[in-house]
């Protein structure tokens, strides 16, 4: 119990059988109050091995919080619209076709969003805490001179890492739908040229983007990025590995909607893409769901493609095969002088692996090969896997300053 303690929201042992129901919903509350998180409860075997009867059970209406709370609407005047932009990870909250979304921000964004955080006069941030992700704790990503609107349902992560103008304790979604019904109805050609600015200068980014690209082979990461682009329906789930291939991905890939882009960013989750992709289509079996890995993390999980095809979980996996633990190699070449100690992975072909357990497997070394076997392996009626040779020595190079940061 006590190892669950400092990654969830609370953890509780059931005394007795005939009070696991009471226990079960007393979880579920605390997980589903604001701010929600994961809870932990602990069955002993001597639990397990009892029976009691079932008692009538309470809905759950009866247990949980009906609202959350609202912004105060003094607090939403005065505003205008203005060009929306992600902390990273979180990259599917707007939907990519949308014209103002501008991708995500911050030391692990694309620039144009990067930019406009740090030259805005006053940022409206909506759910963020301008954690270690978004903002490494640093005023290069956030100008000190910047006016803060946080708006957060968590109170004490309002200010907690930057001062801010107006703290406003309410639900995110609330406050959204609230500043959109707001926004007001005056134009000016300043507001307007600054917003038209920012549209062309995502734009440009994009096309920019794909140009520079590298087609040959090997094959790089922005060859392959530019042809899952290409490929991945825009209602597509994508689940991302810890690593650095799935770092630079994050704002790489387009994303329909909320709900569409799963990381576990530093949590150290190696591993983590390929069950959560099981997850996620077990919750949406008519989406198409894409999980994203590296060759040492798929190494690690890829035992559970038996539960894949036992159950039909129809899955894509493209597994960026670089023969390396490519985090691990980047810090060894950029901190240590390229003294590599156990960063290299001999792995087996990975689509021969899925055949050996019953799915699909396609292999592509070249970046022209990308798009075809991704478009099969979606097609395919079960799981499949999708082994792509990547450029071993395409190592990203993490900012020095990621590691200067204070905690908190």
């Amino acid at each position: 119990q006590a190892l669950f303690t400092p990654v969830t929201k609370k953890t509780w042992t059931v005394p007795s059988v005939d009070r696991v129901q009471e226990f079960i919903q007393e979880a579920h509350r605390v997980a589903l109050a604001p701010r929600k998180g994961p809870v932990h409860i602990n069955l002993p075997r001597d639990v397990l091995s009892a029976q009691t009867p079932v008692a009538a059970t309470r809905s759950p209406d009866r247990y949980r919080n009906h609202s959350s709370p609202a912004p105060d609407p003094a607090a939403l005047s005065g505003v205008i619209e203005a060009p929306i932009v992600c902390s990273p990870g979180h990259g599917d909250a707007i939907p990519a076709r949308v014209e103002r979304a501008m991708g995500q921000m911050g030391p692990r964004g694309n620039p144009v969003a990067s930019r406009l955080v740090l030259d805005a006069d006053v940022l409206i941030v909506l759910g963020s805490r301008l954690g270690f992700n978004s903002t490494f704790f640093s005023h290069d990503n956030i100008n000190p001179a910047t006016k803060i609107i946080q708006v957060e349902i968590e109170p004490t992560a309002i200010g907690r890492f930057f001062d801010v103008e107006v703290g406003i304790w309410a639900d995110a979604a609330r406050t959204a739908a609230d500043l959109a019904a707001a926004c007001g109805s005056a134009r000016s050609a300043t507001r307007e040229n600054w917003m038209r600015s920012a549209i062309e200068a995502r734009t440009d980014f994009l096309v920019q983007r794909d140009a520079d690209a590298v087609d040959r082979a090997p094959i790089q990461p922005s060859g392959l990025f530019k042809a899952l682009r290409g490929v991945l329906p825009e209602d597509a789930a994508i689940t991302m590995d810890a690593g650095t291939l799935c770092l630079q991905a994050t704002d790489q890939l387009s994303y329909g909607g909320p709900h569409s882009l799963f990381t576990p960013l530093d949590f150290g989750l190696v591993g983590f893409s390929f069950a959560c992709g099981l997850g996620v289509k077990l919750a949406q079996p008519d989406r198409p769901v894409v999980s994203l890995m590296g060759d040492g993390g798929f190494g690690m999980t890829m035992s559970e493609l038996s539960t894949a095809v036992d159950h039909g979980i129809n899955t894509v996996t493209v597994v960026m095969n670089n023969g390396s633990w490519g985090a691990e190699k980047a810090y060894q070449r950029d901190f240590f002088d390229g003294r590599y100690i156990g960063a290299d992975v001999s792995s087996p072909p990975f689509d021969q692996v899925a055949e050996a357990y019953g799915a699909t497997g396609y292999r592509a070394d070249t970046v022209d090969e990308v798009g075809g076997a991704v478009r099969a392996a979606l097609e395919c009626d079960g799981p499949a896997v999708v082994d792509v040779a990547v450029d071993p020595a395409a190592l990203y190079s993490f900012r020095r300053d990621s590691f200067t940061h204070r905690g908190g």
